[in-house]
């Protein structure tokens, strides 16, 4: 099959253009979007990990203590 020529009506034509134009805009939104959530998930994960570290910190100070009130030192 040989590559034909396909005529477009010129109002048909700038539509076209118009709905690509679109369609661009909408993806470029959604890629913005799609930064800023990422963005978001990474702070999230950054503060869940300052958090689990903090209560980690917690427990073992918590342990320690339970320790030294369960085995008091012999003078």
């Amino acid at each position: 099959m040989e590559n034909m020529p396909v005529f477009v009506k010129v109002d048909e034509y700038e539509d076209v253009l118009s709905l690509v134009q679109t369609i661009r805009k909408k993806i470029d939104d959604a890629k913005d979007t799609l930064l800023k959530i990422n963005d978001l998930k990474n702070e999230e994960d950054h503060q869940l990990e300052m958090w689990q570290n903090t209560l980690a910190e917690v427990e073992k100070k918590v342990d320690f203590i339970d320790h030294s009130l369960s085995e008091p030192e012999h003078f």
